[in-house]
């Protein structure tokens, strides 16, 4: 890959919209704020007084999301890009954005969010601030129980506020946030939204629904999605078991008065979904996820004292998954079976406002507590033996004010960590001794991770806001990265743990620059890491069957052994937006992005399984209820690879998209507002492989590809 290439392009895009956008004009389009839930535990009081007052905002459709009020860059994936775009997956809805990607292994499916390179352990999910109590983060083919149909929106959170969820949120944060417990009233009293789609490629079908309902002090909602789709089709013809289907939904139920508000939900999920590719297609591999979760949340204002606020979060939940197939006896039926239930809860208190010499300091301190049971059975039981994994946390924030628009952000975190399951010895080469079976044996791990972060944050003239940060962060070795032990057939590797890693440290220092107001909106990012001890899966250049006896004599299985070196990741992502010409009440205009990772070992070696370069731009027009912009995505071949790693050619996703919405009076329609519209994605029909997944040689990712949509509010 050349470096001109793939480096240039991004920055001259850049320089064009900055140099386009000359000085603020009169016709300036009025953004709402957005009001990120999932960066800081310091929040201001409800507009409107009481808790649940007030109504979300809705953002411009089309417009880039700028998130300019938090020290760490937030990507928002808004509820109008969800309804159009109709994400099955969280990996589906972020694949594009910059900085982010998905591991793809089963598209439409099963597909984890990579943050800058970084996913699974390193990489926290959640939905209304609790986790996703799945176990994704085990292996890539697992699904991550959340569809995105019902989200109000998508946050996706780096840098240093990932230090109010954990060591485990290293790389990021991915945010599902919706009102499952109810914390606003509609403004007549009852909302909702159905929306539904279809698309070409797979014969996908998807349909979702919302309703919120409230009186006087109680509030309640309900959803429900249901989605389907068929082995989809590519360049080369058809991705073989690749279909997949989903439903689902939820109740919930908040007691709102007038200092704050307490509620309660449980949601259900259940689906089924094949793994396409090589052995796992051949074996006629699937599996069936289904989740049960119960949500609580609230929040307390006192009238007065030292407190300010009062907030809580819990959650507790069961999954299971059966890894269904054609095993080697012939026979089609469950192979292996993954359980987990876990149970987790947040406390967070917020102090007053504090006037000091320098400015106004506030700041928020927190307690948060987990615990996850895995257990497991059939092949996943020569996987992973069942295992117990706990933590314990306390965090702090604190923000000061100071003068002409300078805000200062520390934060610190310590936690306790305890991994409890069945360690194995293997030979130091991986490869079995005549005689003799690897040594199994009982062990706990305690681990200390310690965090701390420092940012600034300093409004600049023509409505920029620029940042720096720095952070250091410990992570404690999950329980698969240290006690797995055999094979995992749905994504055909022999996996090793390591039951003597260390925890793995980063220093990261991150700087940007951002813009949410006028004709010119810039979101841009560069940020260095240094790991000590990174964490990874490494590639032997050995197969297995279906025991360690096989090792070296087999060619079923890739031997992956869990492995630590130290590593530095640099990047940098950037999206912009130019509005170039009013039309009607709105604009046609331009826009770009760019990003990459680059991430290696000291020995020179690169870190397997990094997205690619990629740069993009288009056009756009937005006015009169109209929508439509074409957008062309390069992703520039992937020469940076880890031994045994393939090379992974580029690509081009042409994109494109025609909408109108409609507002209506709903005293007479029923309706407030209708949107109809079509999108394409691919329209080259190009062979697209993505080179942070394990399976890129074996799956193409989805062909030429027309959706229709339909959303209706009420």
């Amino acid at each position: 890959m050349g470096k001109v290439g793939s480096f240039g392009a991004g920055p001259v895009l850049l320089a064009a919209a900055v140099t386009l956008a000359g000085p603020a004009r009169a016709e300036e389009i009025a953004l709402d704020t957005i009001d990120v839930a999932s960066p800081s535990p310091i929040a201001a009081a409800p507009s409107g007084g009481g808790a649940g007052a007030g109504v979300p905002g809705t953002f411009p459709v089309g417009v880039l999301p700028v998130v300019t009020t938090t020290f760490s860059p937030v990507t928002v994936v808004t509820r109008e890009d969800i309804v159009r775009q109709q994400p099955r997956t969280l990996g589906d809805a972020l694949f594009d954005r910059p900085g982010l990607s998905a591991t793809t292994y089963a598209p439409g499916a099963a597909s984890r969010p990579i943050i800058r390179g970084l996913d699974t352990s390193r990489v926290r999910i959640q939905e209304n601030g609790i986790g996703v109590h799945d176990v994704s983060d085990l292996g890539e083919d697992h699904a991550v129980p959340i569809n995105p149909l019902i989200a109000n929106r998508i946050e996706v959170i780096r840098g240093p506020a990932s230090l109010r969820y954990g060591s485990q949120a290293i790389g990021g944060v991915v945010s599902a946030e919706n009102n499952r417990i109810p914390t606003l009233v509609p403004p007549n009293g009852i909302a909702g939204q159905v929306t539904t789609g279809y698309s070409s490629v797979d014969n996908g079908r998807n349909a979702a629904a919302t309703v919120d309902a409230a009186g006087q002090s109680v509030a309640f909602h309900a959803d429900a999605f249901k989605t389907a789709a068929d082995s989809y089709s590519t360049p080369l013809g058809i991705q073989r078991n690749s279909a997949n289907d989903s439903q689902g939904g939820a109740v919930g139920m908040s007691y709102l008065f007038d200092r704050g508000f307490v509620g309660l939900s449980f949601s259900h999920y259940d689906a089924l979904y094949q793994i396409p590719g090589g052995e796992a297609a051949q074996s006629r591999t699937r599996l069936d996820p289904t989740q049960d979760k119960l949500q609580a949340k609230g929040e307390y204002r006192p009238v007065d004292g030292p407190i300010e606020a009062v907030r809580f979060w819990l959650g507790g939940s069961t999954y299971k998954h059966n890894e269904i197939g054609i095993g080697g006896d012939g026979i089609d039926g469950i192979q292996a079976t993954f359980k987990s239930r876990e149970a987790e809860g947040r406390l967070e208190i917020q102090h007053v406002p504090v006037l000091t010499s320098l400015g106004t300091l506030t700041g928020a301190l927190g307690l948060q507590a987990d615990r996850r049971l895995i257990g497991t059975s059939g092949e996943a039981g020569g996987l992973l033996a069942p295992t117990d994994s706990r933590s314990n946390a306390v965090y702090l924030f604190e923000e000061l004010r100071l003068e002409r628009g300078l805000r200062l952000q520390a934060a610190g975190r310590i936690e306790g960590a305890r991994s409890t399951g069945t360690a194995t010895l293997f030979p130091g080469d991986y490869l079995p001794v005549e005689g003799e079976d690897p040594l199994a044996y009982g062990r706990r791990r305690r681990f200390a991770p310690k965090s701390a972060s420092f940012g600034v944050l300093q409004d600049l003239p023509d409505g920029f806001v620029a940042s720096l940060t720095g952070q250091y962060v410990e992570r404690a070795p999950s329980a698969f990265e240290l006690y797995s032990r055999g094979t995992h057939d749905a994504t055909e590797t022999f996996e090793i743990g390591d039951p003597n890693l260390k925890k793995e440290r980063a220093r990261t220092i991150e700087a940007s620059i951002r813009r949410a107001v006028g004709p010119f909106r810039l979101d841009a990012t560069g940020y260095y890491t240094r790991y000590t001890g990174f964490i990874y899966k490494r590639l032997t250049g050995q197969r297995c069957g279906d025991d360690f006896a096989s090792c070296g004599s087999d060619d079923e299985l890739a031997q992956v052994v869990y492995s630590q070196q130290n590593a530095t990741f640099a990047g940098a992502e950037i999206g912009s937006q130019l509005d170039l010409l009013p039309i009607g009440n709105g604009f046609a205009g331009i826009e770009a992005q760019y990003d990459f990772v680059r991430a290696t070992f000291d020995d020179g070696t690169y870190v397997p399984r990094i997205p690619p370069h990629r740069v993009g731009g288009g056009v756009f027009l937005r006015a009169e209820g109209w929508y439509a912009h074409v957008n062309l995505l390069h992703a520039f071949a992937h020469t940076e690879t880890a031994p045994y790693e393939t090379r992974t050619p580029g690509y081009d996703n042409l994109r494109a998209e025609v909408s109108y919405t409609k507002a209506f009076d709903p005293a007479v329609v029923g309706w407030s507002e209708v949107t109809l519209g079509v999108q394409g994605t691919n329209l080259l029909n190009d062979v697209i492989r993505n080179s942070a997944s394990f399976k890129k040689d074996e799956i193409v990712l989805p062909g030429r590809n027309v959706r229709v949509f339909l959303t209706a509010r009420f």
